[in-house]
């Protein structure tokens, strides 16, 4: 047993998907299905949140309710130092805790009976981590707005939401039936969290108490506390579900550039529904919260603090243009309802299922509104961002995605999908058709690239191989001569086939290049050649 441990204990080389990266046993035990894991499913949260701006302090319970799978007597709970773990109760009875690092294993007392429901209690206490840099440095930021009142959230996607406080921190596992959320705050403030607010409570002690519900499967870093002097609006969407109620929380000043940007949310449901489905969370609404950084695609409780500006930050990603017709983080983040809070990655390793769809929404989003045209030339643009540093997909269990061209080049792997099935319509209901098989679903790569290669012509497993495991962009290598044209691709993966829409003295053609040299015959001498750039590779023109 001593040597078992001793060999976790040890740091490891990981190589995989082209990754050479040393891991340490908290890895492992934050990013792999550990056996304290596997054995429960969770079912529902109840969360209570006391929150103390001035020493910056988080302490609350958190009433965990599971499904016994199998029998075991070993639970794992995820928390992050300095945020400690006060007891762990069930049955009224306390219980052990070994603790090693950020993960805490609770012995527990009662009989694990499979198919039992059961609830957890763990109560917490501590001075969280606070974000240096959100919401890519993950934690708690504590601010003051103009008014110098308290501007305080949460952001935590990658740091994991055990940052502050104690849940089943890994994305394989949500609860199926969603999070009752309680914060305390100062009287003063207001707490705007997941879902819908059930009652706010007056304390008489100088605190309020903000309820909210969730209904539906939640993961866990989209679980949010957002404290601050809100001012609230609301309007209602008539959506393909019927009515889709949506509010606005702001600070008091921003009230009237929000209800003018704002104006957005309702173009971008009526693209979104349109290629994805229906919005994916009626039952708890959709919410718009202002907080003191850029943004976070919290379910149902979107995030937003991008000035009021159009683009990224007044910035336009894609460089032509389309990208300052649009909020960056009310489209993005938005996007995220349907890939990553309802079509969920079971490993953060498969992010660009996250990333890479909603990244091709912006794109969508400009299709629907202003043309096809549009939405073509902004994903050709954010190309520019791809630097192509390692693999898309990162390394399995150990809580690592892969590289941040998850975002620009898994979206332009996506519009290459589109460019196979070479029919909007059916592109359409592809999409649709995905996100009503993932409903409020846990998905592998593997298996989305299992549906997506069963709907397309192409056999598209070295595709993904391509794009989502190297770093290899293809190169397409021509020559012609008179009327015979000569292609072939370079800098591929074994058995690389794809069609590929090229236009020869103007004309549109299809051809099919791999590994070796192929020839046509064109119906006039050829005196130009080119790729449609709607493909994502590079091409080189030999003598």
């Amino acid at each position: 047993m001593k040597n078992k441990w001793l060999f976790f204990l040890l740091s490891f080389i990981f190589l995989s998907n082209g990754y050479a990266q040393k891991f340490t046993r908290q890895d492992t035990l934050k990013g792999s299905i550990t056996k304290e894991r596997a054995w429960w499913d969770l079912q529902h949260y109840d969360l209570k949140i006391n929150v103390d701006p001035v020493n910056q302090t988080l302490s609350g319970s958190n009433i965990i309710q599971y499904k016994v799978l199998k029998s075991y007597q070993v639970l794992q709970i995820d928390l992050q130092d300095p945020m400690k773990i006060v007891k762990a109760t069930q049955d009224g009875k306390v219980l052990n805790i070994e603790n090693e690092g950020n993960a805490h294993f609770i012995q527990l007392l009662k009989k694990q009976i499979p198919g039992e429901i059961n609830n957890l209690e763990i109560f917490f206490k501590g001075k969280p981590k606070i974000a240096l840099n959100p919401p890519w440095d993950g934690g708690i930021t504590w601010q003051k707005d103009k008014n110098k009142n308290y501007f305080i959230a949460n952001s935590n996607q990658g740091i994991g939401a055990s940052i502050w406080w104690p849940c089943k921190d890994h994305p394989y596992d949500e609860p199926d039936q969603g999070v009752n959320t309680s914060v305390t705050t100062p009287e003063n403030l207001m707490d705007v969290s997941n879902g819908r607010l059930i009652e706010e409570i007056n304390n008489q002690n100088g605190t309020k108490t903000y309820q909210w519900q969730v209904k539906n499967p939640i993961n866990s870093y989209a679980i949010n506390f957002n404290v601050a002097d809100y001012v609230h609006f609301s309007e209602v969407y008539k959506g393909e579900n019927g009515d889709l109620d949506c509010d606005y929380y702001v600070l008091s000043y921003n009230l009237e550039k929000a209800k003018s940007q704002f104006k957005q949310v309702s173009k971008m449901l009526e693209a979104f529904e349109y290629w994805f489905g229906p919005y994916p969370f009626y039952d708890d609404g959709y919410k718009l919260v202002e907080v003191p950084y850029l943004g976070m695609e919290h379910q149902s409780s979107i995030t937003y603090g991008n000035q009021y500006k159009n683009g990224y930050l007044g910035r336009d990603l894609s460089k032509t243009g389309w990208g300052l017709k649009f909020d960056f983080i009310i489209i993005h983040e938005s996007g995220h309802e349907w890939f990553a809070n309802s079509i969920t990655n079971k490993d953060v390793a498969d992010m660009w299922i996250h990333e890479g769809f909603t990244t091709y929404s912006e794109a969508l989003y400009l299709d629907y509104h202003y043309g096809k045209e549009a939405g073509n030339a902004y994903a050709i643009g954010i190309r520019n961002n791809i630097v192509n540093d390692k693999p898309v997909i990162g390394p399995y269990n150990v809580d690592k995605n892969g590289s941040n061209d998850m975002y620009p080049k898994a979206a332009n792997m996506i519009h290459m999908i589109r460019q196979f099935i070479d029919d909007d319509e059916k592109f359409k209901e592809l999409l649709r058709e995905m996100n009503k098989t993932y409903y409020h679903k846990n998905v592998t790569s593997a298996e989305m690239e299992d549906f997506l290669n069963k709907r397309t012509k192409p056999d598209l497993t070295s595709f993904f191989d391509q794009y989502l495991r190297t770093t290899k962009i293809p190169v397409l290598e021509y020559k012609w001569k008179a009327n015979s044209l000569k292609f072939k691709f370079k800098n591929i993966v074994k058995g690389f086939e794809i069609p590929v829409k090229v236009y020869i003295n103007g004309k549109e053609k299809w051809i099919i290049p791999n590994k070796e040299w192929q020839s046509i015959l064109n119906n006039e001498n050829i005196i130009n050649f080119k790729i449609d750039p709607n493909f994502y590779m590079n091409s080189s023109k030999l003598k």
